[in-house]
């Protein structure tokens, strides 16, 4: 099947308006590209100069009030009452340990202070158990500290206007 002269010719002028239109299209991606570039910087720009203060602000108004003394009682819990009470219960965990062990191997039960420091370099655990009692100490007092905030500034947010009806 062969073509026309004509058709030969419009042909190759399809194909170099589909060329140009390839070509357009390309610079107007390019172009779009620059210019969304240029949107995210002034979204940055309009975030560190608008939003942040404005959420910072409001935070320091109305939930550091809230949040700052839940933290501090639980700091307060945690470091006075929490840490000794598990210190105590772990110290009184590893004598018993101690003991058992001594017992278990026939020998003498471990009463210096010498050997009891021995006993508990040995035990790698120790420091890990301290460790995931504290953590866990910890995230409930995150926890908590949280849920009083949220609680709290429910009673915070009435609306200005009563909600009226669309009108129909």
């Amino acid at each position: 099947m062969s073509l026309s002269r004509k058709r030969k010719k419009q042909l190759r002028r399809l194909q170099k308006d589909a060329n140009q239109l390839w070509e357009a299209q390309q610079e107007l991606v390019g172009h779009a590209a620059g210019v969304a570039r240029e949107a995210g910087r002034q979204l940055g720009n309009f975030n560190r100069e608008q939003v942040v203060p404005v959420v910072q602000d409001t935070y320091n108004r109305r939930l550091a009030p809230v949040v700052n003394p839940v933290v501090k009682v639980g700091k307060h819990v945690v470091d006075d009452k929490v840490v000794p009470v598990i210190g105590g219960v772990v110290g009184s965990a590893l004598t018993a340990w101690d003991v058992a062990n001594a017992k278990r191997h026939g020998l003498p039960s471990p009463s210096s202070h010498k050997k009891s420091k021995k006993a508990a370099k040995k035990g790698g655990g120790v420091g890990s158990i301290i460790a995931i009692v504290l953590g866990a100490a910890a995230a409930v007092g995150v926890l908590y500290a949280a849920w009083t905030a949220l609680r709290a500034d429910d009673e915070l947010w009435v609306a200005d206007d009563p909600l009226s009806a669309p009108d129909a």
